[in-house]
């Protein structure tokens, strides 16, 4: 579905000042523009393809031209064509503006943000609605800050460890299909279908609601992926790793994201055993890597073995 001006509206609880019947354009830019220079002038370099976003500073400077300046210029901004102009809470907006937009019929909005805080929360919106998607399916969660991606075949209990890491005051992301995108090279994030949100299946149980099971604080809108965790069941020729000296990852779209596989057997309790994936994870983003450091404080044993013979 087509990101519009109208969903920016709603979803940004914006003011429509005027240009109404242009609510229905499609933005399909996730950048921002800010046309300061354009208002000086120059627009060699004007990106009228992107939402247009004007602060005190923008409106201050076009106080400044004379009336004639004003008229020309703004005329060159909406013959170009932009989705909508937005203006900041402390942007006072111009009278032209008003009347060019219902000309136009491209929308003058009003935000209740300052500049800065519109400008950087406006990319992650637009980042997140236009980023090219894909469905995978698994169980997301937020283990003490790391997301996980957890998959396996059906029935091999995905679900029931995602329910007993919630238990543990942990989150859930999303259960059975996680959507995912790319923010930007190396930040993958999951989120959950509007419908499936907040939503567990747990076999023999049937649809659970995490939040009203254990409050609103066991449920995440999104997450960025930092592990993927495979679960399958233990084969006994299959040559799993015993050390973790190497680093694997898996690709999602063009980010590597760090990947472990985890043996299923009786006995073992898998919510913990993923629960220690991400913690190890979490560490070795921070610089601390328990295996390496085994590896190393063993060599230094041989060796000094080796030079008291």
């Amino acid at each position: 579905m087509a990101l519009t001006v109208q969903h920016l509206i709603d979803d940004y609880r914006l003011e429509l000042i005027s240009g109404k019947s242009g609510v229905h354009r499609d933005i399909t830019k996730p950048q921002v523009s800010r046309p300061g220079i354009e208002l000086a002038g120059l627009f060699d370099f004007y990106e009228h393809d992107r939402i247009q976003v004007l602060g005190s500073k923008e409106v201050a400077f076009f106080g400044w031209l004379n009336d004639n300046d004003q008229e020309i210029r703004v005329d060159m901004l909406f013959q170009k064509q932009p989705p909508t102009f937005i203006f900041s809470t402390n942007a006072e907006i111009p009278e032209v503006f008003v009347r060019k937009g219902e000309q136009y019929d491209i929308p003058i909005l009003k935000s209740n943000k300052k500049t800065s805080a519109l400008l950087s929360s406006l990319y992650d919106y637009l980042s997140a609605k236009l980023s090219p998607r894909q469905s995978l399916h698994g169980t997301l969660v937020d283990i003490s800050g790391v997301g996980v991606m957890i998959r396996g075949k059906s029935g091999i209990g995905k679900s029931e460890v995602a329910l007993e890491l919630i238990r543990r005051g942990h989150q859930l992301v999303a259960d059975d299909r996680v959507d995912i995108y790319q923010r930007e090279l190396g930040i993958v994030v999951g989120e959950a279908p509007e419908i499936l949100r907040r939503y567990l299946e747990i076999r023999g149980i049937g649809i659970v609601n995490v939040v009203k099971m254990f409050g609103a604080k066991a449920f995440k809108e999104n997450k960025k992926i930092m592990l993927v965790v495979d679960l399958e069941p233990w084969d006994q020729k299959s040559d799993y790793d015993r050390l973790g000296l190497e680093n694997f990852t898996i690709r999602l779209f063009d980010t590597d994201v760090a990947h472990v596989r985890i043996p299923i057997s009786e006995g073992r309790n898998v919510a913990t055993l993923v629960e220690a994936a991400a913690v190890n994870s979490r560490l070795k983003y921070l610089g601390e890597h328990s295996a390496q450091d085994f590896s190393d404080a063993l060599d230094d044993y041989l060796r000094q073995k080796k030079d008291r013979k």
